[in-house]
């Protein structure tokens, strides 16, 4: 088996990125582009380049970027509204027709479940099979590993044709032995070898199976293949950091780039002192960050680990009255709780338990991305929480905007480039992503800085998002107007490989 040579570090210089931005001295007169963005205010997160130029799009790429007028098949206007990389969304579990149809709409033209993942990686997203609109893919799912290993499960993700995964049987709640544990590595060797972005790692909802050993084993695994782990850590009681240290340790030990997913989530009020060690790990060599969502509650399974084995009103500081039931949006009560857990084991639930002080407090982090989090979504009868639909007009509208969190590059930085240069660790499909540059991939979302917000809301979250007036994926619009286009779909499946960019499933 060959391991593959990966870089040492995501802040990787492009050959792409050392040519500046000096305005073509030429007035463009003979070539023709596929598309022309005139007008728009470029923003580019790598070079800080931040102008009114026009752009040439050929084949997917950028191919101009210039002062001067530029001819093209397709002319959009971009006048008054901002050009910007497309939002990579590195943390969703709705690969689906409903949800890549918002998405788009929120500005995201990458779509990755990293945090869970799935085995085989190939099969990842089945309702994008026949073409997707925005680009996709997964890490190796350790949990669907350990459910073929222990259960002989072939599901390979939260759901399939065939309906939910269950929350019940041994993967969740058993400890695995020795030669299980060796099972799992051959698969997980595999499901990188197949092109799995990393290994997602659910941790916390299996908090009391997964031993020191077998964790162990898929750091050590990772470490092969020199590509990132995402971790949801173990919760403890609110703001114990003993589940981010036990990361740390591993990722110091093994050398491997770690995403600790939604921070804020997990540390609650300890937000300063888990982001505290994460820097000092770093200052000692380690390459470890984080990402946060912009709405406060949390979203997951009525049947996770956390609310039935442990004491979850105590761990989240919150009661039954705090929780929504996400088919229906009603708000709950003991009776009606304990009463949906045990005939909708496979359903949702919201529980409001963030502080927006929290969440001021991680964006404040240089590093700090932002991602959704959506949960699946199938019909617009059945309601999920609003991430799905207003992640990134709520960001840049509410905390970018409003309430001036950070400048607009700086947002823009968090949700275009940090994701593309972390994933670059995992695929080199990801060295032309997140930049406006020439050469890079003509992945771009246009938008009005001063409406741009979300509409979508709890209880109410299938609004799409205001002030996004374009979005193009490969160089092809599938949002015009804020209104989405259907039977477009340049969207590809990405694998981790760097030998080959793109493989279009």
């Amino acid at each position: 088996m060959a391991i593959r040579k990966t870089i040492q570090t995501y802040t990787v210089a492009l050959t792409f990125a050392l040519v500046p931005f000096a305005p073509q001295a030429r007035t463009i007169t003979s070539e023709v582009f596929d598309t022309v963005i005139a007008g728009g205010r470029v923003m580019d997160p790598e070079t800080n380049y931040d102008a009114i130029a026009n752009i040439g799009i050929r084949q997917g790429k950028i191919a101009r970027i210039s002062t001067d007028r530029l001819k093209g098949n397709r002319h959009i206007d971009a006048t008054g509204l901002v050009v910007s990389p497309g939002f990579i969304d590195i943390h969703s579990h709705t690969p689906t027709r409903l949800g890549e149809h918002l998405s788009v709409l929120d500005g995201i033209t990458t779509q990755l479940d990293l945090e869970a993942g799935s085995y085989p990686p190939t099969d990842y997203g089945y309702q994008y099979k026949a073409g997707a609109q925005l680009h996709y893919g997964s890490s190796v799912g350790h949990f669907a590993i350990r459910g073929l290993v222990m259960d002989n499960s072939t599901q390979g993700y939260f759901f399939s044709e065939d309906g939910f995964i269950s929350l019940g049987g041994s993967m969740w709640s058993q400890t695995a032995t020795p030669a299980q544990v060796n099972e799992m590595r051959k698969h997980l060797r595999n499901g990188l070898e197949l092109g799995g972005l990393g290994i997602g790692v659910l941790l916390d909802y299996m908090t009391e199976a997964v031993t020191e050993s077998e964790l162990s084993m898929i750091f050590e695994t990772a470490a092969e293949y020199d590509t990132p782990v995402y971790v949801h850590v173990r919760r403890g009681m609110p703001g114990d950091p003993t589940g981010l240290d036990e990361v740390i340790a591993l990722a110091e030990a093994h050398k491997v780039a770690t995403m600790i997913c939604h921070i804020t989530h997990s540390a609650m009020g300890g937000i300063g002192i888990w982001l505290s060690k994460i820097d000092a790990a770093n200052a000692r060599g380690a390459r470890i960050t984080t990402e946060t969502l912009s709405y406060l509650a949390g979203g997951t399974s009525i049947a996770a680990d956390v609310f039935v084995n442990r004491d979850w009103r105590t761990i989240f500081d919150i009661d039954y009255e705090d929780v929504q039931w996400v088919p229906t949006g009603e708000w709950l009560d003991e009776e009606r709780f304990l009463r949906y857990q045990r005939e909708f084991p496979t359903s949702s639930i919201n529980h409001h338990y963030v502080k927006e002080e929290w969440l001021l407090e991680a964006l404040k982090w240089p590093g700090m991305m932002v991602s959704t989090d959506a949960l699946p979504a199938f019909d617009l009868e059945v309601k999920t929480n609003p991430n799905i639909a207003g992640t990134y007009a709520h960001f840049l509208g509410r905390y970018v905007r409003d309430l001036e969190v950070m400048p607009l590059m700086d947002g823009l930085r968090r949700i275009t480039l940090l994701p593309a240069q972390w994933l670059s660790q995992a695929s080199s499909a990801f060295e032309k992503k997140g930049r406006i540059q020439r050469g890079a991939d003509a992945d771009l979302v246009i938008f009005d800085p001063e409406t741009i917000a979300a509409r979508a809301q709890y209880g109410d979250p299938y609004q799409p998002s205001i002030g996004i007036s374009h979005v193009l994926v490969a160089g092809r619009p599938v949002v015009v107007d804020g209104a989405q286009v259907e039977g477009r779909y340049p969207g590809q499946h990405l694998l981790g490989s760097r030998d080959n960019e793109l493989t279009n499933q």
